[in-house]
This record gives structure tokens, sequence and C-alpha cells, in this order.
């Protein structure tokens, strides 16, 4: 079952921007914060810069962080909010499956919601 829903309002990255805590990769930031009320489900959002990229390469960046935020999602807490942006001041010829994948587990490793192997086990 998907344990991820996407975040579309403005007011649902606005929340997680003030009370978040800003987590810094090399290619990648992410602002996380925990869910007061919703601990079944994560949330995500993505925020690229209009000014990164024409669209499609915007899009192309969106596609790379989902997929790698979907091949983690089984190994991740529930209950928080995430917002993943891309540095301003990174080349987007540096947009690959590669970078992006190390940059997200090192989010996730700073932030403490990759869960434990035992944690694993027992789910």
């Amino acid at each position: 079952m998907k344990k991820t829903k996407m975040m579309k309002k403005n007011y649902e990255f606005k929340q997680v921007f003030q009370k978040g805590k800003y987590i810094s990769g090399k290619y990648i930031e992410a602002v996380i914060k925990e869910n007061s009320k919703n601990k079944e489900i994560n949330f995500l959002g993505l925020a690229i810069s209009v000014k990164i990229a024409k669209a499609v390469k915007r899009n192309y960046i969106k596609r790379l962080i989902r997929e790698v935020y979907r091949l983690n999602e089984n190994n991740l807490n529930t209950g928080y909010s995430i917002v993943f942006l891309w540095k301003k001041k990174q080349k987007i010829e540096n947009a690959n499956f590669e970078n992006i994948k190390k940059d997200i587990e090192k989010i996730f490793i700073k932030s403490n919601i990759l869960r434990s192997k035992n944690e694993e086990n027992t789910n």
C-alpha cells in the first residue's frame, strides 16, 4: 500500500517551510516536518524553481526525485512532510539518477527518518 501523498496546496508548502527542518545535500535541499495529526502517511512536495531551467528539464528532475523517493519509500518512517528543492547554484547537467539518489539517501540519513534494520524486520 502506498504510504505517501503529494502536497499540492500552497498552504501545505508554507507550513512545511515555516516549521520544518532544513537539510542540504550537494544538489538537493530538503525541508522536513513531522506531522502532528496524520502519523500513518508521508506527504511529498517538489518545488523546482522556474529560474533553474525550462519546463522539460524541471519535469525531468521531478521525475527523478519521485523515482528515488519511491524506491526508498518502504524504508522510511511515516508521519513526515518532505519538500525537495533543486539548488539554484547547481548546473542542470548534474541532474542524473545517481547524483540525486546519493543526495536523497544522505538527506534521509541526516534527518533520521530512514528505518533501522530492526524496524524493517518487524514490519
